[in-house]
């Protein structure tokens, strides 16, 4: 019987979406990397992941149980499906056709991607080590709680008849004022007033954003459970709207700053992707283009209006995920229509049986029910997470926020001892130039000292480069005294101290040609030239090689190579070259 209930093509294309929602993950890693300074890049990265595998396990333990059990109360689940018990081939609610297992992972996705994004506004000076409590229990007590009300049959807020088709009220809403939240307790960063945020890495913006676009696509069409045809308009929805959004955002942009910006591009599609998110199951192809339209204009406003906010929020997750969120829910309850909706039921289905559109379908208190839900959401999401990040702050050893010289140096090389890019210099401040934010606060202004002697003001950048000279001065001296192989690495090469004088400047002095004035083509000097030594920019003489070839002798005798008889034997020297050749010279 189980057998006729499940459609196995529902079910493949719920797993392929789960796994493209999985996707996203790295792809906000990307995403959030491009936009910080370099040496925080990596950190973002390591946090999306990172929520991937702890919400996972929170999930398979006691989320999933907590969020959709079929005989929990309005308010959250019970233990009836914790470890996944009884959860396997039959399907959860009797619409579906896919078994429970399937709608497992699917849901875990979503709920692994939303402290996920959270951390944006944090980034930058949020330690790392209570990242892990963080996410159990955020997920725990907001996530679960809050899907469980908008989604679960039982939940008060499905019950009253909200409509959040994919995530606008559960991801984006519950996410976005957790940011609030989290960049509150944190508090600015230290250099907040000196508009140091210049996206590092505009490709991996770019990067991200393609791949979450890719992604935000199952994320939609999958919440439909089935591949039929109200997954297909979500879909297409999606895909109008995360277009409309980023055109209108470059156009606004280049409307304040005749610039053209793949950032401003990137942003907007995500408002708009955000902003339909809620409705792409509720309204029509038609509708989605005001979706994006308005949702991108809207958040484009509110980050122009950033710096009149109290606390900063590092990636603009409230202006754009929770802004995006708000716009599209209040925009479903306007234009969400029953025939929509009714593309997700079997032909036939009688009409009362369907769940009522919104305005256009004169449902007139379909908004108000919509702004139920956004207020309850916010005010539980807010509280709640202000409340665990002051508990957690509470331990020493879980302090939320990096001291000034770790936040200087970087949360990559100073909490996880990595940097994004080894080959670069580390100071990317000093190359960055430095403007004071006419809205700043005063008494977050960083007080720089200056050296009375030379009348030079001391910068971060030279804070972090005399903390950095410290270690590395503590580190060499304690290696000078624990290195008994010195020699040996002179003489293959590998000392990082030894300095080569002499290398020729490789930056050659312009010559002015005059093709009127004479030209001394005197002879040659044969004598005065210097035999070539195998294509050597510093053109050795023979005698200078003998002379450097005996002193590496000398350094093998001493200490006493074991290779020294077969090189020694086996080594011959460089014939000279040829006088044909130096003629042909």
């Amino acid at each position: 019987m189980v057998d006729a209930l499940i459609d196995k093509g529902d079910t493949a294309f719920v797993m392929v979406s789960a796994c493209f929602v999985f996707l996203m993950c790295p792809a906000l890693g990307f995403f959030y990397a491009g936009l910080a300074r370099a040496k925080n890049a990596l950190s973002l990265m390591y946090l999306c992941l990172l929520s991937v595998g702890v919400v996972s396990v929170q999930w398979y333990l006691i989320g999933y149980s907590l969020t959709f059990s079929p005989t929990g109360s309005k308010f959250i689940g019970d233990s009836q499906m914790f470890l996944m018990r009884n959860v396997g081939s039959a399907p959860l609610l009797p619409s579906h056709t896919i078994p429970s297992s399937a709608f497992f992972v699917f849901q875990a996705m979503f709920a692994c991607i939303t402290p996920a994004l959270a951390f944006g506004s944090a980034a930058e000076r949020m330690s790392l080590g209570p990242a892990i409590i963080f996410i159990f229990l955020w997920t725990t007590l907001v996530y679960d709680v809050i899907t469980c009300w908008t989604w679960s049959s039982t939940g008060w807020l499905a019950l009253m008849g909200v409509m959040d088709f994919a995530g606008g009220i559960t991801v984006h809403c519950s996410s976005g004022l957790a940011a609030v939240a989290y960049a509150m307790v944190l508090g600015k960063r230290r250099d907040y007033n000196e508009n140091v945020n210049t996206p590092h890495n505009v490709s991996f913006v770019f990067l991200g954003l393609a791949l979450m676009w890719f992604g935000w696509f199952a994320f939609n069409a999958g919440s439909a459970f089935a591949a039929n045809a109200r997954s297909v308009n979500s879909l297409v929805c999606t895909h109008l709207a995360g277009c409309v959004g980023g055109c209108v955002w470059v156009l606004m942009d280049y409307w304040r700053t005749r610039k053209w910006s793949i950032i401003g591009l990137c942003t907007g599609a995500v408002a708009g992707l955000a902003t339909v998110t809620p409705g792409s199951g509720f309204v029509s192809p038609s509708a989605s283009l005001a979706f994006g339209f308005f949702g991108s204009s809207v958040c484009n406003l509110a980050l122009h209006y950033k710096h009149r906010y109290k606390f900063d929020d590092a990636l603009d997750v409230f202006a754009v995920h929770y802004i995006g969120g708000l716009v599209g829910l209040v925009l479903t309850g306007i234009f969400a229509q029953q025939s929509i909706i009714a593309l997700g039921y079997p032909e036939g289905t009688p009409l009362d049986q369907i769940q009522m559109g919104g305005w256009l379908d004169g449902n007139w208190m379909q908004v108000p029910i919509q702004l139920l839900g956004i207020v309850a959401v916010s005010g539980w999401s807010f509280v709640v997470t202000y409340l665990i990040l002051l508990v957690i702050n509470l331990f020493p050893s879980l302090k939320l926020r990096l001291d000034d010289e770790a936040e200087l140096m970087g949360t990559d090389i100073s909490e996880m001892g990595e940097r994004a890019y080894a080959y670069l210099p580390m100071m990317e401040e000093a190359q960055t130039p430095r403007r004071s934010s006419s809205g700043s606060n005063s008494d977050l202004d960083m007080e720089k000292p200056s050296d009375a002697s030379t009348g030079a003001t001391m910068t971060p950048s030279t804070d972090l480069t005399a903390a950095l000279n410290k270690k590395k001065q503590k580190k060499k001296m304690h290696a000078r005294h624990k290195s008994p192989f010195r020699s040996i690495r002179k003489l293959m090469m590998t000392n990082d101290r030894t300095v080569i004088k002499g290398v020729p400047d490789l930056i050659e002095e312009p010559v002015i040609l005059d093709f009127n004035q004479s030209k001394d083509l005197g002879s040659i000097r044969m004598h005065e030239l210097t035999e070539p030594t195998g294509r050597d920019i510093y053109q050795k003489t023979q005698a200078k090689m003998r002379a450097e070839k005996q002193e590496q002798d000398d350094i093998v005798t001493a200490i006493g190579h074991p290779m020294m008889a077969a090189s020694s034997s086996g080594t011959s020297t460089p014939s000279p070259v040829p006088s044909d050749s130096k003629s042909a010279l």
